[in-house]
Parts: structure tokens; sequence; C-alpha cells
């Protein structure tokens, strides 16, 4: 189902590439992240262009709740004595920067986008630790403070409150803000050199190039799938639920795993979160539902819909150089479940970048870092890595097609090789290569999205074996 941000704004088609150009700046991706960097390269006197695979927004940024805020969940500690206390201020007030810097535009601008201040919490049941959170994050210049009062409907024993954060309607701003910019949509890129986009469409030759597509698409030089995992989350759209004034996220280890926030007349819902590939089960929006019912028994579900983030070992995004070797490329990824923010965070710093200014918070957020967390990470992402070739290349398949339930997928053997296969509430049979295109992994089936999702990098397919969303380039093969 469409979010409700899809759902209230239709943004209007842009033709696809039909020609060879030049530019200054070329970006890869217009969703937030994309549109906010070409727009601020364009503030700046840059020309730029924007190549997009599908449509605008059509990826992440349509299924975001829409919060711009510096409260990440309880992060600043754990950043403090990781990274210490100088990176995690920049951390910190870059996010803060980014806040500020919606506000100008949106008045400025006069975009009509439902933006409006609100406080955001993150709320747990270990008291020390969230005073402990408040704490450093004040220390830090935030804005918080540790308050026992929680408006939830379940028991915590407080929150961190973050004054002056907001929220918005990301579509209806990313309408006003992409008007002016030339962008191309139906134009994916298939091939970058150091200096040029190759489309189908034709060839875009830039100065400077912007990976801005969620998910870097290009393995070498870089790393970037051996550096980041994808998650997915799960949201409902609650008609008649209580009201919950602010914007309300967990933390992390928590029992209760629930996001809330309110639009107009809806409350958002969200929970469910596991890495993108392991929901073979599924009932995720089942879950949410029974809580909603037990929270707001007279409430009604009006929309539902899921998100995908990338997740770094550190928890700092990578924005900065895409690699030391192509000094020409820039990158924009690893947004961790706070792209509306970050996205403008990416946009002040590559503006900033490629205009040759120093940036105060450049360093925290720089690609080539390598701290023991980001180590570990690789290591751990190898590991899944292994295991998901391990599953395509050594695991019996369990199921055979006849026993697949309706609506659901699995594993089958045919002629010899491991299939995928889902079936249609009707019995109809789809069946797809169990290789996803990208690196090899075996796709798993989710029963919650009706997709195959890669659980190594987070590609993802859909019945058909056609590619929804990347690092993967290309569909998955279909089987007769």
């Amino acid at each position: 189902m469409n979010s409700i941000w899809s759902q209230t704004c239709e943004i209007k088609e842009r033709r696809p590439l039909s020609e060879n150009i030049r530019t200054d700046v070329a970006v890869i991706g217009a969703g937030m992240a994309g549109v906010l960097i070409a727009s601020a390269l364009q503030e700046a006197g840059r020309s730029v262009i924007v190549l997009e695979a599908n449509r605008i927004a059509s990826g992440q940024t349509r299924n975001t709740t829409a919060k711009i805020t510096s409260q990440h969940g309880l992060i600043y500690q754990k950043l403090t004595k990781s990274i210490g206390e100088e990176r995690a201020r920049q951390y910190a007030m870059a996010n803060e920067a980014a806040i500020t810097e919606y506000r100008r535009m949106i008045t400025e601008r006069g975009i009509d986008c439902d933006f409006e201040e609100q406080c955001a919490y993150v709320y747990g049941g270990d008291i020390d630790a969230l005073k402990a959170e408040a704490a450093c994050a004040e220390k830090l210049g935030l804005g918080a403070s540790f308050t026992p009062d929680a408006a939830l409907p379940f028991p915590v024993a407080g929150a961190v409150r973050f004054a002056r954060q907001a929220q918005f309607h990301p579509l209806k701003f990313l309408q006003a803000v992409s008007e002016p910019l030339t962008i191309y949509e139906k134009t994916p890129v298939k091939t970058v050199t150091e200096h040029e986009l190759i489309t189908d469409r034709g060839t875009v030759t830039s100065e400077h190039i912007v990976f801005a597509a969620h998910y870097p698409f290009v393995n070498f030089p870089g790393l970037y799938f051996a550096r980041m995992h994808q998650e997915r989350s799960y949201v409902l759209a609650l008609e008649n639920a209580a009201s919950a004034d602010g914007m309300w996220f967990f933390a992390e280890g928590e029992e209760n795993q629930y996001s809330f926030r309110r639009w107009g007349e809806l409350l958002l819902l969200g929970g469910g979160g596991h890495r993108c590939g392991e929901n073979s089960a599924g009932g995720k929006y089942d879950a949410l539902r029974r809580q909603a019912q037990a929270w707001f028994p007279d409430s009604r579900e009006a929309a539902h819909w899921s998100a995908q983030d990338c997740i770094t070992a550190d928890g700092v995004p990578y924005i900065g150089g895409y690699a030391a070797s192509r000094p020409s490329w820039h990158v924009a990824t690893g947004f961790q479940k706070w792209g509306m923010t970050t996205s403008m965070v990416a946009a002040m710093l590559l503006r900033d970048r490629i205009c040759g200014k120093l940036n105060p918070y450049a360093e925290v957020f720089d690609p080539g870092r390598f701290t023991g967390e980001t180590i570990s990470g690789v290591a751990d992402e190898g590991v899944h890595a292994v295991k998901g070739l391990a599953r395509r290349m050594f695991k019996v398949p369990e199921e055979q097609a006849a026993e697949i339930a309706p609506g659901h997928g699995g594993i089958v053997m045919l002629d010899g090789e491991k299939v995928g296969v889902c079936k249609d509430e009707d019995g109809t049979l789809y069946s797809v290569d169990i290789r996803c295109p990208h690196l090899g992994c075996q796709l798993e089936w989710n029963p919650d999205e009706r997709s195959w999702d890669c659980p190594c990098h987070g590609s993802r397919f859909d019945k058909y074996g056609a590619l929804i969303s990347g690092p993967a380039q290309t569909d998955a093969g279909t089987r007769e």
C-alpha cells in the first residue's frame, strides 16, 4: 500500500534524458538527498543535473515517517565513547544545522509542507541510561533534558526530550524544491567512469559526480557493500487513535520498540524492524495491528507501508569523497533511520566540498574513516555475505511448490537447481532465479511485502523478479 505522503501529493513527471550533455555536477538519485544536494549546489552557482532511474521520490523518501531531528535514539553517549567528544559534537551540530536550514528554506520560499515544530523524545525503561544520555547531549550543545513524563500507551521510566525539532510532509516539500531543478526521470545510470554517467538514453559528462541513490551501486572502489547493511521497518497510519504530542522513538534494546508521531488526524505507529532478507515468517503488519487494537481499540487503519534504511557499523552516515582513487566522485549514504535530517546534512557538506569550502562538520562523516567499529562492522557484513552465498549453494530446500501456502514463497528444486517460488492467493505460481544479481547471495521471501529480498546488501525484487530497489541494477532472472 502507498504511504499517506504518496496518497496526498503527486509530483509532476519529468522527461527522460534524450541526448549527451555536459554539466558541472551530476547527481544520481532524485530522492530527498539528491534533490537537496542539487538545490544547494544550484543555489551556489553550479550547473547541476539529476538522473533518476524511476520517478522523483519513488524510493525511500516517500516511505519515511518524516521527522527532522537531531534525536537519533541513545546515540550521543555511544558516539562520545567510540569517536570522541569533538566528533560527537560535530555530528550533533550538523543535524541541528540541518533543522535550521529546513526552517530557512521553508520560510524564505514559502513552502506549504505541513511543517511544524515538535519535541522529539527517545523513551525507555532504564532511567539511569536516559538521564546520562540527556546530560551527554546537553554537554554537546543540544537542547536536551530528561523528563519522567511520557505520553505513551504503556509505562516507561521516562524519556530524553529534544526541544525545537520538526516534522513535515516530505513530498510536498520535495515538490517545491525540485521544481526549478533539471531532473531526468526514467534514466537509470548503467556505468560510471571518472567523469561520465552512461545511460541507455545518453551520456552525461560532469566535473563532479554525486552518488545519492540510497545505496551506492558501484562496488569498487569504495567497498560500501562491505560496510553497510539494510533494515526494514513498518508503519500503520491510524484514524481515531489517541493523541501523541511530539515524536517518539524507542531506546535500543527496549521491549517496546515502537515509534509514534501525528500527522493531522492520523497517528503513525511504527515498528517491526529487521535486517532486510530476514523476515521469512512475516506478520510484521499483523503484530502492529494487534498493538494498535490493544492500545487504541476504537482506531481504524487508514494506510500501511514499509521503509528501508542503510545502516553503517559505527552509527554515522558516509558523506564526502566516494574513494581516494576517485577525487571527482562524492557520496551520501548510510543515513540509518534519520534520512530526512541527514539528507540536509549531506546537501550542506557536499555543497561546501564541491565548492572548495571548509565545513566544520565534515570530519565525522568522512567515508574514508576506519574506526574499531568500522572494522568490526566490515567483518560482520562479510559473515552475512558468506551466509547468503552458503544458503544458495548448500542449503537443502524444505518446501516444494505444492506445499507453499497462498501469499507465501519459498525455495524449491527445479531441474536440479534452487528456484524461488511464490504463490498468489488464487494459486498462481511465480518463479525467479534465487541468486541476487548484485553479488550472488540467495534471495529470501518477505511475505509482508510480497517481495524477494537480499539479506546481504538489501536489494529487493517483486514476484516477477523485477528490481524494486538496489544496489542491484538489473532484474532477477525468471524461470518457467
